[in-house]
This record gives structure tokens, sequence and C-alpha cells, in this order.
């Protein structure tokens, strides 16, 4: 009875975040984004180091990129707290998390996750490289104090405790999959081994970590482009591994990526926020702004560094027909801007969606589009605004599946380069 119990939390808890839209109870949407400064605040940075418990036979640690552990303590009985703190505040509550554990005698612990001001939005995954992670097995994991409704951070519970066999070799927990800026930029080196695919910097993050652009054509006069952009916010993992799937149909051998290719350039920043991933921040970037506020005033080193390459892409003839923003949230959701404010121009991401939910029916997304043009603040938004593409910002689930995840980016891929083609 207890194993069913705790399955039964378990079964809950990825309700939350993975009940399908087609229910008139499904994910409708953050609301409108607010009007927040974007100069510079305080940030908290996480000390780095490894905690030792039980007579320095159990440790844990923080010190990788990605990680976030703020701190340990030994409540007896192999049972251990953590705690979760953010970077800043006021901030999103997309509580990440990252850290190894080990032991010098195979033992069984057991760890409670606590947070600053937030509740267990993330289901834990484990992994025993740092680079392979799966979901945390039913059986070790344990909601407490469930939280009510359907979707958003009141509706996930307050903690959880999660049950591990360790030994002496350190095994990864995290939020979501680790892809960190080195990590990102293997892909990126991978890519770039293709004749048509280019990779180079255009700008340095508040930390000084480079910018990385990918460039994809198969000629010199393809001067209609498509701009794609990723990881504004650390944690939305999701986004990124669509993005991923997107951006690798796009370069892969097909047919009609081959043609699309001699017409079509695609501009890519899979990672705007490399500081925020490296440091294993809930939202913000170094300098404790979200960079997805920050697309009218430009205050932040990653926003410029796109705003300056899309003018000189600009002023060196490329026309911009669409843009797409890949992010993560409680569940998959488009938030295009509505035609009401961008006229027949706009029409097009509209007959995306419709033809990626024609391939795709077994997972109806919802939609939830803009009608206002003022401020520019976010990146869809100013991408219509300033350059005149089409944009959208195309959000994944925390938990959805991860070959779905794949199949969805490759079926947008497809279906915008048929329509781009048709077009």
């Amino acid at each position: 009875m207890r194993l069913l119990y705790k399955y039964m939390l378990v079964l809950i808890f990825l309700a939350i975040a993975c009940k399908s839209s087609e229910k008139p109870t499904g994910y409708q949407g953050q609301p409108k984004s607010s009007v927040v400064p974007t100069t510079n605040k305080p940030v908290q940075k996480q000390w780095k180091g490894i905690w030792s418990f039980n007579d320095s036979t159990t440790f844990f640690t923080n010190d990788f990129d990605g990680a976030r552990l703020n701190g340990v303590a030994e409540d007896g009985n192999n049972h251990f707290t953590l705690w979760i703190t953010a970077e800043n505040t006021p901030i999103n509550v997309s509580p990440w998390y990252a850290f190894k554990v080990w032991s010098k005698n195979s033992k069984k612990i057991t760890l409670k996750l606590s947070y600053q001001d937030s509740r267990s939005r993330y289901y834990p995954k484990i992994s025993t490289d740092g680079l392979n992670f799966k979901p945390i097995d039913s059986i070790a994991f344990k909601a407490i104090n469930l939280g009510e409704g359907d979707f958003g951070i009141k509706a996930a519970p307050e903690f959880v405790e999660l049950t591990l066999a360790i030994n002496e070799s350190p095994i990864w927990i995290s939020a979501q999959e680790l892809y960190t800026s080195t990590r990102v930029k293997n892909w990126i080196d991978s890519l770039a081994i293709k004749p048509y695919v280019s990779t180079y910097e255009i700008g340095k993050s508040t930390q000084n970590r480079p910018m990385q652009l990918v460039e994809i054509n198969e000629t010199e006069n393809a001067k209609n482009a498509i701009m794609v952009i990723s990881r504004q916010h650390p944690p939305e993992v999701t986004g990124f591994l669509a993005m991923k799937s997107f951006i690798e149909t796009i370069s892969g051998n097909s047919k009609l990526a081959i043609e699309f290719r001699k017409k079509n350039t695609v501009f890519v920043v899979p990672l705007m926020n490399p500081d925020g991933v490296d440091n294993g921040h809930w939202r913000h970037n170094m300098s404790g702004i979200d960079l997805n506020r920050d697309w009218q005033n430009f205050n932040q080193p990653e926003t410029k560094s796109v705003r300056d390459f899309l003018n000189k892409k600009d002023s060196e003839g490329y026309n911009f027909v669409f843009g797409v923003d890949f992010h993560s949230t409680w569940d998959d959701i488009y938030y295009p801007l509505d035609t009401v404010a961008t006229g027949k121009k706009g029409k097009i991401v509209f007959d995306w969606i419709a033809s990626i939910s024609k391939r795709l029916p077994q997972k109806k997304t919802n939609v939830k589009a803009s009608s206002s043009l003022n401020p520019t603040m976010v990146s869809r938004t100013y991408f219509f605004v300033n350059h005149g593409m089409p944009a959208i910002v195309f959000e994944l689930g925390d938990n959805t599946p991860r070959p779905f995840l794949k199949e969805k980016g490759k079926v947008a891929a497809e279906e915008l380069m048929r329509l781009l083609l048709a077009n």
C-alpha cells in the first residue's frame, strides 16, 4: 500500500504539468508581461564547493557548470535537507537545482528539497555521467504538501523527498537535463562540420562568455532570413531541445531542407543567456535581469548583441521573413502576435500553427495571441516592430515527453520550410 501511495503521488505531480490542453481546464498561458526595469541589479553568487557529512563519508557538491545548491543540513538517520535559493528577487518561480552526491560507503539516503519562496516545479532528473539524464524512479520520489489547481506553481507540491542509493561514484540530480555553454558549443561545432553551416561570435555576455551564432545557408544569395533564439531563461531546457531538433532538421539532408537553404538563410543564437545557464540561475542573467524584458531598452550585453547583429544584416540587404523564440512553461503553448496588430503579414504564423497541429493531432496546443505592439520589451514584438518579421514565442511544457519534443521540433521545421517556400 505504501508503494502504491507513492506511485499515486508521482502521477498527481506529473499531471500538474502534463495535463492535456484539449480539456477545458488546460493551460491557458501566462498573463500579459509586466514592464520592469532592466538596469543592473545585485545578484547572489552561490558558494561553490563540497559539503561533507557522517564523519566525512557523505558528500554533496555544486562545483560544476549549471549547478545550483545553496545549503545542506544533516537531519540524522541519513536524512538531509537541501536549500535552493534564487539569484535575486523578485523572480519568476522557476526553482532550478543541480548537484552531485556520493559516499565512501554504499548506503541509502533521503533528500528533502526546500526552496526560497517557491514550490517544487521540476520533477527530478538523475544521471551517472552528467550528460544522459532520466526522470528519477517513482519509487524514489515522494511529494509533500500537494498544491491546488491544475497548472502553475500553486499546483506543485511544497517539498519533495528523494531516496537514493549512493556509493563512491557521484550521481547528478537536476531539475532538467544539463545543457551548459560548453555542451551547447560542442553541439554547434558538430553542426559546423557541414559546409553550409558556419558559427561565429556576435558579442560577449556580462561575464565575457561568447554569444555564439549559427548561420545556415547553401548560397550567399539567400537573402530571405529567419531569426531563431533560445534559452533566454536558464531552466527552459525543453524549449532548447525542441529548437535543437528544429535546427537539425533545417540543416539536414532532405530534399526540402536543401531546396529551402538555397533561398533562405537561418541565423540561430542557441544560448541567449550563457552566464545564467552556467551559474545555475532560475531566470536572470549575471546582471540580475530577465533578458526577455530588455528588447526595448537594451541595457544588457546579450540583447544588445542580437540587436546589433540584426541591424547589420538589415544593412547588408537581408529580408527577415520569420522569427522564433523557443521557451518552456507549464505546458505547450504558442504566443503569436494577433493579426489585428500585424495585418496580413502575420497570418503565416497562424498558418504554421495550424499545419503543425494537423500533423500532431495527438496533443492540441493552446494559442494565446497578443495584440499589443508597444512596448517592444519581449523578443517576438521587437522582431516584428523593428525588423518586420512575423514572430512567435514557441513554448514547450516542462514535462513534455522528450521524444515528442524532438518530433515537434522536426515537424515545426518542415512545415515552416514548406510555407516559406510556397510564399
